[in-house]
């Protein structure tokens, strides 16, 4: 008999695991939690959202209250007496009453090897401070944030081609195979908790504008990549040159020229700015502000003309 399970969840990581959740016999998922729908973009269009979309498509009962703490639908959720709650980049706490609730396991799919990396944004953080590896956790889920005993971790190699983009991508499909090699040795009794080392913890705080704005006079090269590869494409980092407002989504390191915080290099081809340490960024793929997406070739064919080497960014 399959166990059946409740899962929360909002974004594309979280759908990727909710799909494996459905595509598995061994799993009866009777409800779907997702964060309410938002309006989006310049239009303030309100898109479901990702998890809500699989979901309906696979016509599986879905709830979206603003806070479940207190709500009819905690109260419903709690009357399924489900096997299992299973949460993924959900993006709000579970009352413990609710946790109570599973008859198995209430386990999270966090992505990071905690204890690094507590928080709502392990993925992006991992790349902004330029680590080599990361991982997925899978845990029990207890009041306190991402500190409940670690069942299993699977680990993952960054690339240096990685963005959050590509890396959210990756590590939604391991998260997604642990998670599915876990449940059963916890119906089984089979899997076990480990404590996690408090003091080794790390925090992933949620992206916020000051954290998005590149800081040519104090970051170095290395800093300002990887800040743009742990924002891109979503939010995306961005600087302003001359007062314009520019977002970066791919760049790279070039040797060292010109002074901090000017742009120094303006071919056909190539636009650089030098940053703290002497160091030049070279932007590969940027997004002036009301336009779309293009490449350094494209933007030095249009806006990019009225900037001239000894352009200046605007210190943060």
């Amino acid at each position: 008999m399959a166990n059946s399970v409740i899962f929360f969840g909002t974004s594309d990581f979280s759908k990727s695991v909710l799909a494996g959740l459905i595509d598995d016999p061994a799993f009866d998922v009777v409800a779907v939690v997702s964060q309410p729908d938002r309006p989006v973009g310049r239009k303030k269009v309100k898109l479901q959202t990702q998890t809500k979309q699989l979901a309906l498509a696979h016509e599986l009962p879905v709830f979206q209250p603003e806070k479940l703490s207190g709500s009819p639908e905690m109260a419903e959720l709690i009357a399924l007496q489900a096997d299992f709650l299973v949460t993924a980049a959900f993006g709000q706490f579970i009352p413990t009453k609710l946790l109570k609730s599973a008859k198995i396991a209430a386990i999270n799919v966090h992505a990071s090897l905690l204890p690094r990396y507590r928080g709502a944004a392990p993925i992006n953080w991992a790349l902004i401070n330029g680590d080599k590896e990361t991982g997925v956790s899978i845990m029990y889920m207890v009041k306190a944030m991402d500190a409940g005993d670690v069942i299993a971790t699977d680990r993952i190699t960054i690339e240096a081609s990685d963005d959050a983009g590509s890396l959210f991508a990756k590590m939604a499909v391991v998260g997604r195979n642990l998670l599915l090699k876990t449940m059963p040795k916890l119906a089984t009794g089979e899997a076990k908790g480990q404590p996690q080392d408090d003091s080794l913890a790390t925090l992933a705080p949620k992206i916020d504008q000051q954290l998005m704005r590149i800081n040519f006079y104090q970051q170095s090269a290395d800093q300002v990549v990887n800040l743009v590869r742990g924002l891109s494409p979503h939010p995306g980092a961005f600087f302003q040159l001359e007062n314009q407002r520019i977002k970066l989504l791919s760049a790279r390191v070039g040797d060292k020229i010109g002074q901090v915080g000017q742009l120094s290099i303006k071919t056909k081809e190539q636009f650089g700015i030098t940053a703290a340490d002497g160091r030049t960024v070279l932007l590969e793929d940027l997004q002036p502000a009301g336009k779309k997406m293009m490449t350094v070739a494209a933007f030095l064919n249009g806006q990019g003309r009225t900037f001239n080497v000894g352009s200046k960014t605007n210190e943060i």
